[in-house]
């Protein structure tokens, strides 16, 4: 008759089996870097730069800058007005310039930043099955191990109740 820690361990998979299952470690962001053209890598700096509090500084000074002279070069009869306070046309000209073509360069790199992010979120997910499986197999090997000492245990007391009687 069969032991029953017997037939549970002929179910476990072997530890060789278990480490089988494991893909080869990768790097996603060095799998993302190597799918990205020249192109893509221009929109991803300039997506990574424009955002940013240096930036929105540079426009912000460049604006008060703009502004200001022109204001204060006019409101004091100072050689050098290029754009006339309040309507502010050239500068109206060049900022729409900019941010019609910064739009469509920030949505391309944010979508190339949701790809590698998409990756990541796959690698995780791969490696979190692959957790669970093995924390599986290490939790069946401990119930094994739990059931074999159980029986140690009845047969060493039954074996003290045999020595003491």
């Amino acid at each position: 008759m069969p032991r029953e820690g017997v037939l549970a361990q002929a179910a476990l998979p072997t530890v060789k089996e278990i480490k089988g299952r494991r893909k080869a470690a990768t790097s996603v962001n060095e799998q993302h870097q190597a799918s990205l053209s020249a192109l893509e890598r221009l929109a991803l700096w300039i997506t990574e730069h424009v955002g940013t509090m240096g930036f929105f500084l540079i426009i912000l000074g460049w604006t008060v800058g703009w502004m200001g002279w022109n204001y204060f070069a006019q409101k004091l009869h100072l050689p050098g007005v290029f754009d006339t306070p309040w309507e502010f046309g050239i500068w109206l000209f060049i900022s729409n310039l900019i941010q019609i073509h910064l739009m469509p360069l920030i949505m391309v790199g944010q979508n190339l930043q949701a790809r590698h992010s998409e990756l990541r979120a796959d690698q995780a997910f791969e490696t979190t099955e692959q957790t669970e499986y093995e924390t599986e197999a290490v939790l069946r090997y401990l119930e094994v191990i739990c059931g074999q000492l159980d029986n140690l245990n009845r047969r060493m007391a039954s074996l003290e109740g045999g020595a003491q009687g």
